[in-house]
């Protein structure tokens, strides 16, 4: 696939999610491998301007962590074309301006879904960002407003006219937020829409299978993963493997879940220091627990955890409490039948009718958004 000049390997996207999907987690997806592009935390252009420190910290990147995009949220032509500049003196090797996000604080100062409601205003906007930078622009947006707003084709189609080299949409309208079902056709449709340019497809992609369904279903060019990489890692060299090959990777084990974790905590101690990458470690390490079995003595230890040290003398502990739960008592072993995770499904792959019971679904992660 190519992205304007940008050629990539895989079709799978790394979707930027506030609060997480910083550099050690960039790190740690690549070198799991399957990832074929990386997109920052959204970025306030005017505050990338003032060269905010946070805002500096979300576009911090290393050689390993490439091809990254920087994504821009804002609504003024003038910043948005200044913080194109930078994102591209940066070393970024795209811009994606996000036109998707559906938080109140986003929304009201003209970012975010409240794009897709002015179409020849965000189509001038985009075409002033293009003209600024050598390097790619692309948009991140939802299928609409609300149900009875779906301007996401047609949003397409003049993004695509203003110089727009792809598009990311999202299954769902800004109204949904991230409830309800993801709308397959209505990705569909935007593909349809477009005459040259890639469109990816997001929403609620928590396997394998399902990513394979979404380009299946709406003739997109690839997927962008978000939530589903928080519970499962690997889906990227697992979803890149079903569609290479057709096989379908056995899930990690237990070791391997444990030392992904623990490589992830390490490189949030690298970027941001003990103290601090600790303290963020202490939101993301409850969704590795998701996936190993029985982990109530582990999530209760862990969101307490200062240092490095604290982290081994948690896992000793649940070692040896998890043991009674796995076969023949052996802490790193699979867990019993009856106390193993749910299988992971995704709303639009579950029959209408059919209850979570079947299979798990994605929480929205706690963080900034919480309190925009």
């Amino acid at each position: 696939m190519r992205i304007g000049s940008v050629q990539i390997d895989s079709p799978l996207f790394l979707s930027p999610l506030a609060g997480y999907t910083n550099l050690p987690m960039r790190l740690t997806i690549r070198e799991l491998g399957g990832l074929g592009w990386a997109t920052t935390d959204l970025v306030n252009a005017r505050s990338l301007i003032e060269r905010n420190p946070k805002a500096l910290q979300l576009i911090r990147s290393t050689p390993a962590d490439r091809p990254m995009a920087i994504q821009l949220f804002g609504s003024d032509p003038a910043e948005m074309r200044d913080a194109a500049v930078i994102c591209e003196q940066s070393g970024a090797a795209s811009i994606d301006i996000n036109m998707g996000c559906p938080v109140p604080k986003v929304v009201k100062v003209g970012g975010g879904s409240a794009m897709m409601t002015e179409l020849d205003k965000t189509a001038k906007l985009a075409r002033g960002m293009v003209e600024a930078v050598k390097i790619p622009v692309t948009a991140k947006m939802r299928l609409g407003w609300d149900d009875a707003n779906i301007t996401a084709p047609d949003l397409a189609r003049v993004l695509e006219d203003s110089g727009i080299a792809a598009v990311f949409v999202h299954g769902r309208t800004r109204a949904q937020g991230f409830s309800g079902t993801v709308n397959l056709a209505g990705i569909r449709k935007v593909a349809e829409a477009v005459k040259t340019i890639p469109v990816i497809g997001n929403g609620d992609v928590i396997t394998p299978e399902s990513a394979r369904k979404m380009i299946d279903e709406t003739g997109c060019a690839g997927v962008s993963i978000g939530r589903g990489a928080f519970y499962d890692p690997w889906i990227f060299r697992r979803t890149e493997h079903l569609l290479r090959t057709g096989e379908l990777l056995p899930e990690p084990t237990f070791a391997e879940r444990v030392r992904v974790m623990s490589r992830h905590l390490d490189l949030m101690i690298e970027v941001f220091g003990e103290e601090l990458g600790c303290r963020m470690f202490r939101k993301i390490a409850p969704w590795y627990a998701r996936r190993l079995g029985p982990s109530k003595d582990f999530k209760q230890r862990i969101v307490k955890m200062n240092t490095r040290a604290d982290f081994e003398t948690i896992l000793v502990a649940y070692r040896k409490w998890r043991a009674p739960f796995c076969e023949n008592g052996n802490p790193d072993a699979e867990p019993l039948p009856r106390f193993r995770p749910a299988p992971l499904v995704a709303s639009f792959m579950r029959p209408a009718g059919e209850t979570t019971d079947a299979g798990e679904s994605i929480p929205v992660p706690k963080g900034p958004v919480d309190f925009w």
